[in-house]
């Protein structure tokens, strides 16, 4: 901004501006930046895509373009961050993604994306950390706190319940209150109220039939009016319907530039008295904010090490990295051992997604490489398949020969980008069959094999995990996930990821099965609360792997856990690792409420710890969970509720290895749900001012044909609407009586 503009305040400089002006700066100059205003001093700021990397292009690039896109370090997609459980180190990644952005002079990274992963289809499940909303808001917070300190805007994303690429740009999310706020919306409550976004972006789909950009309730109710949100709502590129409804609901700015076309609405619809000039005043304030915010903070000057990037991106990607399954201990591997690494994506990585979020890597460490650079034994290769599915059965006999020919067979597989990516929604969870069919064929040849998997979302191991003693589950590692897996493949690196997501046995098992993608426009939740995990473990249904697993070189014991119940509740765990080797385990805390009034999953993570331990060492872990996050939605009175009781507290390794258990007395929240002819009897009666008015209602007389209604006969009525009693019989007493009964009860 010029030397004048920062003198002056947001809502000051708008005033100076014409009705076109204001017009012009919420909506985009081209793709990737804003307008300016040079006559008050108000410059152009660059917005570009992330979450995992730079993604800046020349101006005219297309949205999906990546070979004009400048280099910049590739770290690990959300999809295997989430699997860190590290929230101090998402935020050394972010410190490193906005230090990238502003040594580019960009203004705002669009990103992290926080969506729940509802289905394990959606195409785009590899930008989202996790299938559990705590988990999500926690790395979710820690990635904008660190872009942000680099004085770099975040956007935080897709707001919300961008659950599916299927019809995105029109599909219709419908969605109960109660799943909609503690599932979809919990996450970026979290990261509003913890980290302060200077952006958020609002997502391509409807709400219950309303678009999120022109949705009044989500933009401006709920974001800005009971979550304190002051930044600036921008839109996804080409989600606005309506321009007029989408600045009337909250929206301020419209990315990309419609070519002035929705300028010249706005100007229209202020002139005609269908907007109001202060709702659009207000939106240009934000869009001046937060290009001072950015100006501020630019240096034109700034720079950033490669070298250093490329090493964090490695460190980040080694503790994402999952091991599944080791029997017989047969990882780590020896670093003397014959091994024969298979698999083309061993050679040619799969180490991002495809779409929009596809980084130019400053450089790429393939698996083949790395392992070659540790091991002192033979490394033999052999590609196995081709990376477009042809069958070639040249490629699978070499590969078999080698499986043969070594003492461990180390087996790539994974999906190629064609089956999934932003725009579309994967058919199944099966890796591609000429892989089925040469996994089976090395195995045969060589029983220890380890597979290892490259993959946006989870694939079904169900038909091979129990033919290997090794699974690795890499996910999408970034630009450095070819040494990653090396360091864990021959124990440089003890493996410490945990799962954010479940993997089913079946695509069938999941609870969004009979509901995904939906038809028509709509998709119905019909699942609610019970996503992921928490359905599984309603269901006691089967999985291959639960949400939260993760191995280790070595092992750890949990002692008796404490909690103490304040405005919090603090929870306690001794930890030791009782191993020969230096690792990091990830405490997890669940809790529950057996005695619950409502419908709640047996257990929901609520807390969680990474902490490092030396062979022997002992360490307590303390983990507060928030009074906030014990609360649930109560639609009756539009708010969160904590329900009183006897919580219980699980600490244990996973969602389904509970190691100890403790219980904690927590006080309730009261509420006041006002009374009204259609309340319940039963309701009436578990308010005590109402049960006494009820009492007059119910009496016995000689002179009326009321019955007299004993306890059993109340209790089979308790569902009964109050207003109908008098329906079954004259209790002296009319409709009008029974409501200025329930007012006074009402208070």
């Amino acid at each position: 901004m010029t030397e004048d503009a920062p003198n002056r305040s947001p809502a000051g400089i708008v005033g100076g501006a014409t009705l076109e002006e204001k017009a012009g700066l919420t909506s985009g100059l081209n793709f990737w930046f804003t307008k300016p205003l040079t006559r008050l001093g108000i410059p152009s700021i660059m917005l570009t895509d992330g979450p995992h990397g730079v993604r800046k292009q020349s101006e005219g690039g297309d949205h999906l373009g990546l070979a004009d896109s400048i280099p910049a370090t590739c770290f690990p997609p959300a999809v295997a961050l989430g699997c860190s459980f590290d929230a101090a180190l998402l935020e050394r990644v972010g410190v490193a993604l906005g230090s990238e952005a502003r040594a580019e002079q960009v203004g705002v990274l669009l990103g992290p994306g926080i969506n729940i992963k509802r289905s394990p289809l959606c195409g785009r499940n590899f930008e989202y950390l996790s299938e559990d909303p705590l988990l999500a808001g926690i790395l979710g917070t820690s990635l904008v706190r660190g872009i942000q300190s680099q004085g770099v805007g975040a956007s935080l994303k897709h707001f919300a319940a961008n659950n599916q690429e299927t019809d995105r740009m029109r599909v219709s999310a419908d969605v109960d209150p109660r799943p909609l706020r503690e599932i979809y919306l919990r996450a970026f409550q979290r990261v509003v109220e913890d980290a302060r976004p200077w952006t958020v972006m609002c997502s391509y789909n409807r709400i219950n039939g309303v678009y999120s950009s022109q949705n009044p309730w989500l933009l401006t109710g709920v974001l800005r009016g009971e979550w304190g949100f002051d930044g600036l709502v921008v839109s996804d590129w080409g989600a606005v319907a309506d321009r007029v409804a989408a600045v009337a609901a909250g929206l301020d700015l419209e990315m990309p530039s419609s070519g002035g076309r929705t300028d010249q609405e706005i100007v229209d619809a202020v002139r005609s008295g269908a907007l109001d000039e202060t709702v659009l005043d207000t939106a240009a304030a934000r869009v001046v904010d937060l290009v001072g915010r950015v100006a501020s903070r630019a240096d034109a000057d700034a720079t950033y090490n490669a070298d250093d990037h490329h090493a964090l991106a490695r460190e980040a990607a080694a503790a994402s990295v999952v091991l599944l399954q080791n029997e017989r201990a047969l990882l780590p591997l020896p670093l003397d051992v014959d091994v024969a690494v298979i698999g083309e994506l061993a050679r040619t990585p799969r180490y991002q997604g495809a779409g929009s979020s596809r980084i130019n890597p400053t450089r790429i460490d393939t698996p083949l490489d790395e392992i070659n650079a540790l091991a002192s034994g033979n490394v033999a290769f052999a590609a196995g398949y081709l990376l477009d599915g042809t069958a070639d059965d040249a490629l699978r006999t070499a590969a078999v020969d080698a499986a043969a020919g070594a003492e461990v067979a180390v087996l790539f597989l994974g999906l190629p980008s064609e089956l999934e990516s932003e725009g579309f929604d994967r058919p199944d969870l099966e890796l591609p069959s000429e892989q089925r069919r040469l996994l089976d064929d090395v195995v045969a040849a060589n029983p220890d094999t380890v597979v290892v998997l490259s993959n946006g979302g989870v694939v079904r191991v169900s038909g091979f995990a129990h033919k290997v003693p090794g699974i690795v589950e890499g996910f999408l590692l970034g630009q450095a996930g070819g040494g990653a897996l090396a360091d864990v493949l021959f124990g440089i690196v003890n493996p410490s990821g945990r799962l954010a997501e479940t993997i089913p046995v079946r695509l069938e098992d999941t609870q969004s099965f009979t509901n995904f993608p939906g038809e028509h426009g709509h998709v119905r939740y019909g699942e609610g609360l019970f996503v992921g995990y928490r359905g599984f473990d309603a269901r006691r249904q089967d999985v291959s792997f639960p949400f939260g697993h993760g191995l280790s070189y070595t092992t750890f014991e949990y002692g008796a856990a404490a909690v103490t119940a304040g405005d919090d509740l603090a929870v306690t765990v001794t930890v030791t690792n009782i191993g020969d080797r230096a690792g990091s385990e990830v405490v997890q805390v669940y809790v529950s409420l057996p005695s619950s009034a409502v419908s709640r999953a047996p257990r929901e993570l609520k807390g969680f710890a990474k902490v490092f331990l030396e062979p022997g060492e002992s360490r307590e872990v303390r983990i507060a969970v928030r009074r906030s996050d014990l609360a649930y939605w109560d639609p009756r009175v539009d708010a969160w509720v904590v329900e009183g009781g006897l919580y219980t507290v699980e600490v244990g390794a996973s969602s389904r290895d509970i190691r100890v258990t403790a219980t904690a007395e927590v006080a309730g929240d009261a509420v006041n749900v006002p009374l009204t002819l259609e309340s319940s009897i039963g309701e009436v009666l578990a308010n005590p001012a109402a049960a006494e008015a009820l009492s007059t209602i119910f009496v016995a007389s000689g002179d009326r044909q009321a019955p007299a209604l004993d306890p059993a006969v109340l209790a089979m009525a308790a569902s009964m609407p109050i207003g109908r009693i008098l329906s079954f019989g004259d209790f002296g007493i009319g409709e009008d009586e029974i409501q200025r009964l329930l007012d006074a009860a009402n208070g």
